[in-house]
């Protein structure tokens, strides 16, 4: 019986879609510096997938629906609140930001795993007030929960993952149920936020990323630099890619953070557009397979959750690619389970694994159940 569970807790098509993903990042930190000891990408992120991987199983069989508890979350939520506080003190500086703790051998970005409560806290609220939703005061409630962490993040500054807590909060907001007014009273709002905060807030090298992205060849070697050598290794590898070593761009280091932010450029040199568009195929196949798993909610709480987690891939894909493309501002956003790092792909899992667990009590749900229980029909 244990192994039978132990098949049908695990979504396994789930797992075969990402499994290339990894292995795509893998080869390509590989071909970064080959025998290098100083940047050896390749076996650190090799030891941070299998410790992903492992906590992945380990909280597949843990019951979480012990987060249902407003206290538990409420604890949650304070303590990595508490630790974005710790970081204007004792974060570690790169690249103009607080936003890790160094601890020598291990460097943990508390505002990844904030991301997870985010989506715990507001998968706990709507599944409350589902029903009334369309009061506009929920709205606001919601996102005080949101521009809490926000604001920590955006303030280190962080406006890359500050952007994708937003993304959260909007998109598990707009799946609740929220009317087309309140939507554009609330588009108004952050109309308003957002001229406030470029007037009175936002510095410098933020203005310019944004300037950038509107004419990203306007300062080719200063803001827009990256942008620039991102847009060259994506184009320069054409159809077929230059092949696994042959990208110039990141062996030479034009490219910068080529293991982390521009690992999908990278990527698209060696592997050019049909192993680009296969990567992002993969991707899609991830969503889908997220959703699915929400789907099967037992409650409005597990949907909402599996839907917020969906949200988060789906924002971390969409401005991480934006931006190797020089479609979007470069914010120094992740591509889920490509880029370089350990603070990301254990969420990432962490997330994962929660979903499979919640899938152990899942049930079958109707299109029409579903669509009543979230819309308060």
């Amino acid at each position: 019986m244990a192994k039978t569970s132990f098949f049908r807790r695990i979504d396994w098509l789930l797992l075969l879609f990402i499994l290339p993903i990894l292995s795509a990042g893998l080869v390509t930190m590989k071909s970064f510096v080959p025998g290098s000891s100083e940047e050896n990408f390749f076996g650190r992120q090799l030891i941070w997938i299998g410790v992903s991987l492992v906590i992945f199983f380990i909280f597949s069989f843990i019951d979480f629906r012990f987060l249902k508890r407003t206290d538990i979350l409420v604890s949650l939520f304070v303590f990595f609140s508490f630790l974005l506080l710790l970081l204007f003190v004792l974060g570690h500086a790169s690249h103009g930001a607080r936003s890790w703790f160094s601890l020598g051998f291990f460097s943990f970005q508390p505002s990844d795993m904030m991301k997870l409560v985010v989506i715990l806290i507001l998968a706990k609220y709507f599944s409350r007030r589902h029903v009334e939703i369309r009061n506009l005061k929920h709205i606001f409630i919601s996102g005080l929960y949101a521009l809490i962490p926000f604001l920590l993040v955006f303030f280190h500054p962080d406006f890359g993952s500050a952007i994708i807590i937003f993304f959260i909060w909007f998109g598990m907001t707009l799946v609740s149920g929220i009317s087309k007014r309140h939507l554009a009273i609330v588009g108004a709002g952050g109309l308003i936020v957002f001229f406030v905060l470029w007037t009175s807030v936002f510095a410098p090298y933020q203005k310019a990323r944004i300037v950038n992205f509107l004419n990203p060849l306007a300062n080719i070697h200063g803001s827009g630099y990256n942008a620039l050598q991102s847009t060259i290794a994506v184009g320069s590898g054409q159809v077929l890619g230059k092949g696994l070593g042959f990208g110039t761009q990141s062996r030479l280091k034009f490219l910068p953070e080529y293991q982390t932010d521009f690992v999908f450029a990278a990527f698209s040199e060696e592997w050019g557009f049909i192993g680009s568009i296969l990567i992002i195929i993969l991707f899609g196949l991830v969503v889908w397979r997220i959703l699915y798993n929400a789907s099967l909610g037992a409650t409005n709480f597990e949907m909402l959750f599996g839907i917020g987690v969906a949200i988060f891939f789906m924002s971390h894909i969409f401005i991480n690619i934006g931006m190797n493309l020089g479609l979007l501002p470069v914010t120094g956003i992740t591509l889920p389970f490509m880029s370089y790092g350990g603070s990301h792909l254990l969420t990432e899992f962490m997330a994962l694994g929660i979903l499979m667990s919640m899938r152990g009590y899942a049930r079958p749900a109707h299109r029409d159940d579903m669509k009543n229980e979230f819309l308060g029909a």
